[in-house]
């Protein structure tokens, strides 16, 4: 029997633009309708024992989910969208900072910078280890490869992402073969039973008092993160000190404010200097203006 829950909009909060405004929403589990203006996303119960699918759309002042039936509890359902939505994220100081300068100043108008992420920090870890050193369509297929083959069930047309048991299930040559995951096929099981045998807690990132150098140390002892990959989970755990420069940044910065000729990233990382602890996320949002045009 499905279920209907509405969850109060916070202000400047504009549902398509935090949905589209990162990659993620593009990437199984979730599914964007941009006709019907909604987001497919899975829901687990605490126990870990029930998978549902829900659909989100925009209802005037507050956010509708619409459940296939009742078996995850209506707070955890909250709490995941809560999450995954970012909407309990402070962006007036990211806004005022958007507003001082000119070429940012639509940033708070439309309500950008709510990246989205998954409803687990694990899934966020394995996603963006899928996005090194390939390209966007390989990172959907890998991920696509995980959920369609690791995933439970989650209703009539979708499936949840896989759990860390999951993951730790099969070998590395079950990734290699069937996710197509190429040299992140022993990284993807040994992640996986480091979290099984709780040698990892990549929950407790989103958490973690540390100090973000400190923090980001800790994330790069996992097998397959380098910089890039560490900055971009930071994004997502909300901490912007770093650009995570990658080459399609590089490029639009390039094209953007370079007039096509090539730059040290010394040049880039000087641009933005001037956002401060807000860096990673203006340029995120700068590189991807015409996104929301």
């Amino acid at each position: 029997m499905a279920v209907e829950i509405r969850i109060g909009k916070p202000e400047h909060f504009v549902l398509e633009t935090a949905v589209r405004g990162h990659g993620w929403y593009d990437l199984l589990p979730f599914k964007w309708d941009a006709e019907a203006g909604s987001l497919t996303v899975v829901f687990r119960s605490t126990n870990g024992r029930h998978v549902t699918a829900g659909s989100i759309s925009d209802d005037g002042d507050s956010i509708k989910v619409r459940l296939e039936n009742a078996k995850v509890a209506r707070e955890t359902v909250e709490r995941d969208i809560r999450h995954i939505l970012r909407m309990d994220d402070d962006m007036s100081e990211f806004y005022s900072v958007a507003e001082g300068s000119t070429g940012t100043r639509w940033v708070a108008t439309c309500g950008a910078g709510r990246l989205l992420r998954s409803a687990t920090v694990f899934e966020d870890v394995v996603k963006t280890m899928c996005t090194t050193n390939c390209s966007w369509g390989l990172t959907r297929k890998m991920v696509e490869n995980l959920v369609e083959k690791l995933g439970e069930r989650a209703g009539k047309s979708a499936k949840a992402f896989p759990t860390p048991e999951a993951m730790a299930s099969v070998d590395e040559e079950f990734y290699r073969n069937e996710i197509k995951a190429g040299y992140r096929s022993p990284y993807f099981v040994e992640l996986a039973t480091r979290v099984v045998n709780g040698e990892i807690d990549p929950e407790s990132f989103l958490h973690s008092e540390l100090p973000t150098l400190e923090l980001k140390k800790e994330i790069k002892n996992i097998k397959g993160f380098g910089d890039y990959a560490a900055d971009n989970l930071l994004k997502l755990l909300g901490r912007y000190d770093g650009l995570a420069l990658d080459s399609w940044l590089r490029a639009r910065y390039i094209e953007k404010h370079n007039k096509g000729k090539a730059c040290p990233d010394k040049k880039i990382t000087k641009h933005y200097k001037k956002f401060g602890k807000w860096q990673g996320l203006m340029i995120w949002c700068d590189m991807t203006e015409d996104w929301f045009e």
